[in-house]
């Protein structure tokens, strides 16, 4: 764990959190449907390393980096759209929440801290995720839709923070890449960046102005419920 002096080291009120990498290891469920599209299309798979390299900026981004502008328009639509339908059947079939995860946030919701997910997955997959994962903890949680623009624009983390009755800068927004830090940025809460996610912790030590780079999820209850650690 490695806080910093970017905002003043008090408890926080609210914590958003991002899905994949962050709160649900949803690798080998993302990889399958990726190939699984792939397939379709006669293209060659994908390992997991690339599809966990891809991800952070949505399902189409993911879609158009694993594809590598080898299908025409029409046909990348449909690869995309064959990746959804799978994805939506398929999203729980090999997804857990990481090690420690049901057990912080068991400990914020025994200090009445309120809770969200923001994610740049399809809103339809998150909101299923958090009703069978975390839905006794979590209530809001925001995916992507045509109404709410993607991470790192900062609408969905507002929204939250609005429905959640708190400002940005009484929240920390917990993520596992540069496109959660440039969320937290825009949206002016505190970050904290998870060391168990999808990217590696050379790359995610390289940006500036973090709270907490956490190495287990302990870590982010002793950051920032200060008045807790000798619990």
């Amino acid at each position: 764990m490695q806080p910093n002096t970017t905002h003043p080291q008090s408890s926080v009120k609210a914590f958003v959190f991002d899905l994949d990498g962050t709160l649900l290891d949803t690798l080998t469920d993302l990889a399958a449907s990726v190939n699984h599209a792939l397939q379709l299309h006669g293209l060659p798979p994908r390992s997991r390393q690339e599809v966990r390299r891809f991800l952070g900026n949505g399902v189409r981004n993911l879609m158009l980096l694993s594809v590598e502008g080898r299908l025409s328009e029409a046909e990348f639509e449909q690869a995309l759209s064959d990746f959804r339908q799978h994805y939506g059947i398929h999203c729980m079939d090999a997804t857990q929440p990481f090690p420690g995860i049901m057990e912080l946030l068991e400990a914020l919701h025994s200090r009445h801290i309120p809770m969200a997910i923001v994610s740049n997955k399809l809103q339809s997959a998150v909101t299923e995720l958090n009703r069978h994962f975390f839905s006794r903890y979590i209530s809001t949680a925001v995916g992507e839709s045509e109404t709410v623009r993607r991470k790192p624009r900062p609408d969905a983390v507002l929204q939250a923070l609005k429905e959640m009755g708190v400002e940005p800068h009484e929240a920390v927004y917990v993520g596992d890449s540069e496109v959660d830090w440039e969320t937290a940025q825009n949206a002016h809460t505190r970050v904290a960046l998870v060391l168990w996610g999808f990217r590696d912790e050379d790359q995610l030590r390289q940006l500036p102005a973090t709270d907490c780079f956490a190495s287990q999820p302990a870590d982010l209850l002793h950051t920032f419920i200060k008045e807790r650690v000798g619990e």
